[in-house]
């Protein structure tokens, strides 16, 4: 009985180890080129990619944006697209059909409220770790998401204050990369020591029971 709790406490020891090696907020980093630098952020709550540089191409018109995000390739990945707004929004607040604030269910909204925690109608305090963010009075970016009352009008959002727009598609502004799912995690250095450790406690644990 003895032989088998410490057993069972090595597992448990060694399972503690490795999730604090593992462990980091919902918003975690990736390195995707394996050049030991951050270069997206993967969401756990939507299970999406961002990439780290938020102003890849410069500003643009929304087709453009749209092939370009489709187009778009980075350290082998290709499916990257434009964030996308949700239809109809519940958490939406504002009278104006288009132009919204605490829109939450949409892709740079869940980003900008939820990830980064900043309040609507102020402008932004926490950017995040992101690399050229355009987050002043002309940081709008594009969403891949038509706007339905208006043929020549996509979704937008704006990083400055949190307010989600419908823009003429015909307009120049900014766009960010984004792809579904996570990618393979490298684990660093310290975590092959704690993985290392916990397998030795393991071990130990066995000899002790035979």
């Amino acid at each position: 009985m003895k032989k088998t709790m410490i057993a069972r406490a090595a597992l448990l020891w060694a399972g503690a180890l490795l999730a604090a090696g593992t462990a980091q907020a919902a918003l975690q980093d990736r390195d995707l080129d394996g050049n030991g630098e951050v270069d997206a952020f993967y969401d756990t709550d939507l299970d999406i990619t961002w990439l780290r540089d938020a102003n890849v191409n410069g500003a643009m018109e929304w087709s453009t944006a749209v092939d370009w995000a489709a187009g778009f390739s980075f350290a082998g990945y290709d499916d990257w697209r434009l964030p996308t707004t949700l239809l109809p929004d519940p958490t939406c607040e504002g009278d104006d059909v288009a132009w919204k604030y605490n829109c939450t269910g949409s892709e740079m909204g869940h980003l900008w409220y939820v990830e980064l925690g900043n309040t609507a109608r102020v402008p932004i305090t926490n950017p995040g770790n992101f690399q050229n963010l355009m987050s002043d009075l002309d940081g709008a970016y594009w969403s891949g998401t038509v706007f339905a009352l208006e043929p020549d009008g996509a979704w937008g959002f704006m990083f400055y204050d949190g307010s989600q727009v419908a823009f003429w598609t015909g307009s120049v502004i900014y766009a960010m990369a984004v792809r579904p799912g996570d990618v393979p995690v490298v684990p660093e250095p310290q975590t092959y020591a704690l993985m290392l450790a916990g397998l030795g406690a393991l071990a130990l644990a066995r000899r002790r029971a035979r």
